[in-house]
């Protein structure tokens, strides 16, 4: 059997501990000046994959959806670093029964109905009055690096030592009615339990 054609072999056979241990292992590795794709950045390549890829490791309250084929929006807010790669990466992917949808907005309203919500540089609200708008919902809140001291998210990107990795606050988590699998929670750098 071909060398490829082993790993997808083992790969396809692999245990959902192993695949996202490998996944954020990939995820983490240190960016390099070259950028991934033409007008991406290395650093946002890994932070669009893993915005889809912590969608299986939450626990969604039942009446997140209102019918079984009802889009998965990933909400990107203010400023897009991604250049349409999320938007590439997720074609074709789902959550289960839910196809991923990319939606990007200049001011994040309650009609959004986002699942994961990324905060990026915003110019029309800041990082606060967005994170109110979705509070109590149950939203997966990112916010970017580039918003070291906004505070508040569920998952807040850093940059460590050169890589991208995550700090999750649980306590968010719960006050958003969503949970966080173990598995998420031991591979981030951090984890802000509720005070």
């Amino acid at each position: 059997m071909p060398r490829k054609a082993r790993l997808l072999a083992w790969l396809g056979g692999a245990r959902p501990r192993v695949l996202l241990v490998l996944l954020l292992a990939c995820a983490s590795w240190e960016a390099s000046p070259q950028p991934a794709r033409p007008g991406v950045s290395l650093e946002y390549a890994v932070k669009a994959t893993y915005l889809y890829k912590l969608a299986p490791f939450v626990n969604w309250p039942p009446t997140t959806f209102d019918s079984p084929d009802q889009p998965f929006r990933i909400c990107v807010a203010g400023e897009d670093p991604f250049d349409n790669y999320l938007q590439r990466a997720v074609a074709g992917r789902s959550l289960g029964t839910h196809p991923f949808e990319v939606l990007r907005l200049e001011t994040l309203t309650p009609e959004a109905r986002c699942q994961i919500l990324f905060i990026s540089r915003l110019s029309s609200q800041d990082v606060q009055q967005a994170l109110a708008t979705v509070s109590g919902k149950p939203v997966l809140t990112v916010v970017d690096s580039v918003q070291p001291r906004a505070g508040g998210g569920i998952i807040q990107f850093v940059i460590d030592r050169g890589r991208v990795r995550f700090v999750i606050d649980t306590g968010a988590a719960a006050r958003n009615h969503i949970s966080i699998s173990s598995k998420l929670l031991n591979l981030a750098v951090a984890v802000r339990e509720p005070s």
